[in-house]
């Protein structure tokens, strides 16, 4: 997976090879498998479901873009149906997205969890996971987020993580600690001129010394 890409290009980078790909990989599984008789006839079988889980997750992703469709409750009915199915996380994720544009951060804290819990992807699960720590920092659930940020996730989510870091510990009050996690993320990232991570740090800088004048003062 590019390291360069953003979490929703990488997202989108695996539903479009799934959609492309998807049913030619499986079908072409279960054509290699079938030669076997017998000992394979549960693997074939369960592959065969997966090639039909892959075009009911094709089918509901096109009907949702339809006038008047309600991609909610199709995702849901989705999940409740392929449980063990890799789509199940690419549908959580999707509903994630939609619960989060509409501000409803308990719904998005549900499906983000369901995507991690479901997920066979490394990628996939850590943009769960760093998306999982927005919200709970949205819903000031400040150590929870710091929780779900501890498992250690590819090199290239360090940026993120930091930056997230770094926001949870400002809503804190804990500048510090947040001034560490922002210069971590400065140097973690690709390009080392973020404008926006360098916003933050200079803003904390200014806080930081403000602090300490207003503490001067009182003593």
């Amino acid at each position: 997976m590019d390291i360069h890409q953003t979490e929703e290009q990488q997202v989108e980078a695996i539903k479009t090879f799934w959609s492309n790909n998807g049913n030619a990989i499986i079908a072409g599984l279960v054509i290699g498998f079938s030669g076997f008789i017998g000992l394979n006839y549960y693997n074939d079988y369960k592959l065969q479901q997966e090639l039909n889980t892959s075009e009911a997750y094709q089918a509901m992703m096109e009907a949702s873009t339809e006038e008047g469709a309600n991609f909610e409750v199709a995702g849901n009915a989705f999940i409740a149906e392929n449980e063990s199915s890799s789509y199940t996380m690419l549908t959580a994720i999707a509903l994630a997205k939609e619960a989060a544009e509409n501000q409803n951060w308990e719904k998005a804290e549900t499906y983000l969890s369901t995507a991690i819990e479901k997920s066979v992807d490394d990628g996939i699960k850590a943009i769960a996971t760093v998306r999982l720590a927005r919200v709970q920092l949205q819903l000031e659930k400040f150590e929870l987020a710091l929780k779900t940020l501890a498992p250690k996730l590819p090199a290239s989510f360090d940026t993120s993580v930091e930056e997230i870091k770094g926001d949870i510990y400002f809503k804190q009050g804990k500048s510090e600690l947040a001034r560490t996690a922002y210069q971590a993320a400065i140097d973690s990232a690709d390009d080392s001129s973020n404008p926006a991570l360098q916003m933050k740090l200079d803003n904390l800088a200014q806080v930081i010394k403000i602090g300490r004048a207003s503490c001067r003062e009182r003593v």
